[in-house]
């Protein structure tokens, strides 16, 4: 997606994580939302919309508590964390744009958000109503009753996938580094600024190394994997230090230098088709023949069992697979429909051959994406 004409006013989607919002002890620091709604102001004053996803309930929770030991990993004690923190964080959003002359709205959403076309409209919706209404929009997961086996895992999928539902025209990751280097700074004395992606390949992303602080859940691989999310929405990804003076109304400009590009791809997914592809853990793999794999990819139709060469993984019915062909080269996700032990005896066996009572589908074709 290029950026928009002269005049016409942006949607802007910024994300902000918890190492960019808290001091070395996990405590939250005002100053930095405060700076970063001071940016958000300046492009309201410019014309554009600004949805702001926002990380730090669960630091702020720690803080409100006086609880200064390591980041807990029960979930239940994470879920009361973020239950106390969100309120707090929100308070710190509220007071900092109301100096500015802003009102922000809390919205907290799941994964089913996204999932479910009902709710999906619904989410879109109250995002854009609130919008209309000049409200800031302060997005967070709900991680009070997050389901731990249904979760978006980080905000910067959550914020890719926001900006799939508005149609954004930039997402900006904000983060405490530059962008994306070509090595890790720490170990890598001459690492420099990458300044633009045209594809997230798996050679980018092994450059991306692993997760980030323990004061937050993603790191610069997910931001990549949200930044991929973002290009196949057609939307540009922005990665770029929080600290940098401008950072917002750089990025959505396309100032060179501001931070590392994620070029938008043409061709956008739908929503549900984004959700499997790059949102969903696979499961396991079903490996398909030189036939089954032409159908698939030139004629866009189901996967059948006739064309399923072998199994692995331990999956359940409705889990997300990876199809690769004969080669063990992945080219598809999907939704599968029978669990990994039925498809293994399914496999190889024509529509005619199978029991009455089972699906004569793998793999929907509604429920398939082919991936780059």
């Amino acid at each position: 997606m290029n950026p928009p004409a002269a005049g016409r006013s942006r949607l802007v989607v910024v994300k902000i994580g918890t190492s960019s919002l808290t001091d070395p002890s996990g405590a939250i620091v005002p100053a930095a939302i405060d700076k970063l709604c001071e940016e958000v102001a300046a492009l309201r004053a410019a014309g554009d919309r600004v949805v702001v996803v926002s990380s730090g309930a669960i630091a702020a929770g720690l803080t409100v508590l006086d609880m200064h030991e390591p980041r807990s990993s029960n979930p239940a004690v994470l879920q009361a964390l973020s239950a106390v923190g969100q309120v707090h964080l929100v308070g710190h959003y509220n007071r900092a744009l109301a100096s500015h002359g802003l009102v922000g709205g809390q919205v907290l959403l799941a994964p089913l958000d996204f999932v479910n076309r009902q709710q999906y409209l619904h989410a879109r919706q109250t995002l854009s109503v609130l919008l209309e209404l000049g409200v800031v929009p302060v997005v967070n997961e709900n991680d009070a009753v997050a389901d731990d086996e249904i979760r978006f895992g980080d905000n910067d999928r959550l914020a890719a996938l926001v900006s799939h539902l508005l149609q954004a025209d930039v997402l900006v990751l904000l983060t405490d580094t530059a962008g994306l280097l070509t090595g890790d700074p720490r170990a890598v004395e001459e690492a420099s600024l990458i300044e633009e992606v045209v594809e997230v390949d798996h050679e980018l992303e092994s450059v991306a190394g692993g997760a980030g602080t323990d004061r937050g859940s993603g790191g610069m691989a997910s931001k990549l994997a949200a930044a991929k999310i973002a290009a196949w929405s057609g939307v540009r990804t922005v990665i770029a230090s929080a600290a940098r003076p401008g950072v917002l109304a750089d990025a959505a400009a396309g100032v060179p230098g501001v931070g590392t590009v994620v070029v938008a791809r043409q061709k956008r997914l739908a929503a549900r088709k984004l959700w499997i592809a790059f949102a969903l853990g696979a499961s396991g793999t079903v490996v398909v023949d030189e036939g089954a794999r032409q159908a698939l990819t030139e004629r866009g139709v189901s996967l059948l069992p006739a064309g399923v060469v072998s199994v692995t993984g331990d999956f359940d019915v409705d889990d997300a697979v990876e199809v690769a062909g004969p080669d063990g080269r992945v080219f598809a996700k999907g939704l599968v429909r029978h669990d990994a032990s039925v498809l293994e005896k399914l496999a190889g066996r024509r529509t005619a051959e199978l029991p009455e009572d089972v699906p004569h589908e793998v793999i929907h074709r509604d429920d398939l994406v082919l991936l780059p």
